[in-house]
């Protein structure tokens, strides 16, 4: 039996742990939706279902923590219910952690560590000021179960973490004026927002990625005129630039990883970004310090939305088949031009991408059949071609490789009225 989902319902997309380890997410089968950890650190990724005592909802919530278990946020009785899932022999072993009161509730990345998850719970309108209010809730990781961090005035949301403490936590809120802003929280002395962008007065400035190492902020803002891309470094006092090659002409960009490890180099940092457009789906690497941008086909399954970077520059995208349930491609490492001594000339994906993907656990002979089908069946990113037909503003340079057609011009800056965390 197929599970179908609501009409108009997407699944939760899958969600990754802080150190990239493990992953999880809702997958449906024979007896309703389940959740399902992966886990990516060893020879094979491989796949493990974490069935409770009941189906789950199609809208349970999932986030993987350092140590593999799993939280599962689920609606009952106009409660969040929260409980740990981790395998247990043949079972699924639950540990509840309590519930919040709230209707519905949004569960924010793990905090770098892997240990604690927040979540935030929209507020009814205050009576005095007027405004609605979220609350910012530490669900998971606390001593006595969900506890209330802080209440911030008006609608909040996004989530990203600006350093590896997991303390300041930045959110886009959105004031009285119906403008949004970047803000960021201490979680740790609870309180107000402290303001991170201003790009303009009256701009509406959203943080879409940050990288704790380098500083990167990946940003959409309004300020150039237009809803664009932008770039800027935490704490620096420089303005925000808006790259012509992260101009969303025909195709809409969507930063999901970067790379770590890129200490007080932000220009030679990766950024992986999910292009969506008419023609179908498809990934692009793009460096502060370049131009262009590099286009890459995905692996056939690849779980949009979701993938990680190694300190070494290689990307990693999960995917899910028939024939591998559970698989993990490799792109090799793709280093800046600079770090390769090319010139003005571009610098492509080196050697071909693996990927692999198991069925069962890691040395099953039915995991490694599933594999081998998988590598043979599924071509990795070095080896297709982008989604068909190929947009007109692509130029193919090599067979896995495409940039903008379009002659790049040079990225415009905006300043800011107030750097970042100054």
């Amino acid at each position: 039996m197929t599970v179908t989902a609501p009409p108009g319902w997407r699944p939760a997309p899958l969600v990754m742990s802080p150190d990239g380890a493990y992953a999880a997410r809702l997958a449906g089968g024979d007896g309703g939706w389940c959740p399902e950890r992966w886990t990516l650190d060893g020879p094979e990724p491989y796949a493990v279902r974490l069935p409770g005592n009941q189906p789950e909802e199609p809208d349970s919530a999932l986030v993987p923590l350092a140590d593999g278990r799993v939280l599962i946020g689920r609606r009952a009785d106009g409660r969040c219910h929260f409980s740990l899932l981790y395998p247990s022999g043949p079972e699924t072993g639950e540990l509840p952690l309590g519930a919040v009161d709230c209707e519905r509730l949004t569960l924010l990345p793990a905090a770098p560590d892997g240990t604690r998850v927040y979540a935030l719970a929209p507020r009814a309108r205050d009576a005095a000021t007027g405004l609605s209010g979220t609350a910012l809730w530490l669900v998971c990781g606390g001593a006595f179960g969900p506890e209330l961090v802080t209440v911030l005035p008006g609608p909040c949301s996004g989530g990203a973490w600006l350093d590896r403490q997991g303390r300041l936590l930045a959110l886009d809120h959105t004031d009285g004026r119906g403008r949004t802003r970047a803000v960021t929280v201490d979680v740790r002395r609870g309180g107000g927002p402290t303001e991170l962008l201003r790009i303009a007065e009256d701009s509406n400035d959203r943080l879409l990625l940050a990288d704790p190492d380098s500083g990167l902020l990946m940003v959409r803002s309004d300020a150039p005129g237009e809803d664009r891309i932008g770039w800027a470094v935490l704490g620096s006092h420089r303005p925000v630039r808006f790259p012509e090659a992260l101009r969303e002409d025909g195709a809409r960009m969507t930063p999901f990883a970067a790379q770590p490890g890129q200490v007080l180099v932000p220009e030679d940092c990766g950024v992986a970004l999910r292009m969506t457009a008419a023609e179908g789906e498809w990934v692009a690497v793009w460096r502060p310090g370049e131009r262009e941008l590099r286009h890459v086909t995905p692996p056939r399954g690849w779980l949009s939305g979701a993938g990680r970077w190694t300190v070494e520059g290689e990307l990693l995208l999960p995917f899910s088949t028939e024939a591998a349930p559970c698989g993990l491609s490799r792109l090799p490492a793709l280093g800046s031009r600079r770090e390769h001594g090319t010139g003005g000339e571009l610098y492509g994906w080196g050697g071909g991408a693996t990927a692999r993907g198991t069925g069962a656990g890691p040395g099953g002979e039915q995991g490694r059949a599933a594999g081998q089908e998988a590598a043979e069946a599924a071509p990795g990113p070095g080896e297709g071609a982008p989604p068909a037909p190929v947009p007109a503003y692509l130029t193919q340079v090599s067979p896995n490789l495409y940039v903008t057609a379009t002659a790049p011009r040079a990225a415009k800056p905006v300043p800011l009225q107030q750097a970042p965390l100054a």
